[in-house]
């Protein structure tokens, strides 16, 4: 397929377009990520969440130029609102970072939630899979907010910074959305607030009453993001997270895991999918629902009765 030939090369814009076939789910889409699906495997993918407010544009940014010292290439995948009006990706995250877009080893792009979780997640799932056959090193990922949506899509990162500020509440927040279940680093961003030492405090003493231990104890780091302060730390941090996720196999036993979640996700789609369309094709929808608002059917046993009816064709 010359456009995969053609982002694989370095050209961004063949790039751009092979995003926008997985994310408009068009027919090519299927046969690009088949092709691309051998070179995948490379890259470190990071996650980066937090609640609005947190800083979490400015620090990608300066992490960004930090990993580009070692002539690395990054993209950024920005998960952005999406606008009422348009339906499109607002954006903003783009903007705050625009003088990355000089640099010619950095690719950003900002993907709307368009309202949907499981859609964004596929889509994220397969944008990361094109960026890392097109020779990134490193894939960051950056999430909107600490809801449900954010934790699963940061579930596809090798390696996850939780940036929390003071003043917010995070603490009660962390624990509310189990974001102490997925930091592998824990930023305390804005440290030159009052109550940052607090912040770090009480992350700390909850890390420590965590259930499950592992081998690699999350570190609580400060940083303030727009004067550059602490960034150094993070990127050494994050490369040694990625060196014990590979020294201890772990690389692969997470990967291994998001593939067997991808692999059911895409077979419990693709039944949906032509379930739906039999049930369509054969207008029996109506059929369906007046049954059971007369009591003749129960919500099971008609899911039994369509999948019978499915064995038999």
């Amino acid at each position: 397929m010359e456009l995969v030939q053609r982002a694989r090369q370095g050209d961004y814009r063949a790039l751009a377009r092979l995003i926008t076939l997985v994310e408009n789910e068009e027919p090519e889409a299927v046969e690009a990520l088949q092709e691309l699906y051998p070179y995948t495997g490379k890259a470190q993918v990071i996650g980066i969440t937090g609640p609005p407010g947190s800083g979490k544009s400015t620090l990608t940014d300066k992490l960004v130029k930090e990993l580009r010292r070692d002539n690395k290439k990054v993209a950024i995948v920005a998960v952005d609102p999406t606008s009422p009006f348009t339906g499109g990706a607002i954006l903003g995250d783009r903007i705050r970072m625009s003088d990355l877009n000089l640099d010619e080893g950095v690719y950003i792009r900002s993907m709307g939630t368009r309202g949907s979780l499981g859609g964004l997640s596929a889509a994220t799932s397969a944008v990361i899979k094109i960026l890392d056959a097109c020779n990134f090193e490193y894939i960051i990922i950056e999430t909107v907010g600490v809801g449900q949506s954010e934790i699963d899509i940061v579930k596809m990162a090798d390696t996850t910074l939780v940036v929390m500020v003071p003043g917010l509440g995070d603490d009660i927040q962390a624990i509310k959305a189990g974001i102490l279940e997925i930091g592998d680093l824990f930023i305390v961003n804005k440290a030159d607030r009052d109550g940052a030492n607090r912040v770090v405090y009480e992350l700390k003493m909850m890390l420590e009453l965590k259930s499950e231990k592992s081998a690699w104890e999350p570190p609580v780091l400060m940083a303030i993001s727009d004067q550059n302060i602490g960034i150094k730390e993070i990127a050494d941090k994050i490369k040694e997270h990625f060196n014990y996720l590979v020294e201890s196999n772990y690389l692969e036993i997470k990967r291994r895991d998001r593939l067997e979640k991808e692999i059911l996700s895409i077979v419990s789609m693709k039944i949906y999918q032509q379930i739906v369309r039999k049930i369509k094709r054969e207008g029996k929808l109506k059929e369906y629902l007046d049954a059971l608002m007369k009591k003749e059917l129960d919500p099971y046993k008609l899911v039994k009765q369509i999948f019978a009816e499915m064995k038999d064709n």
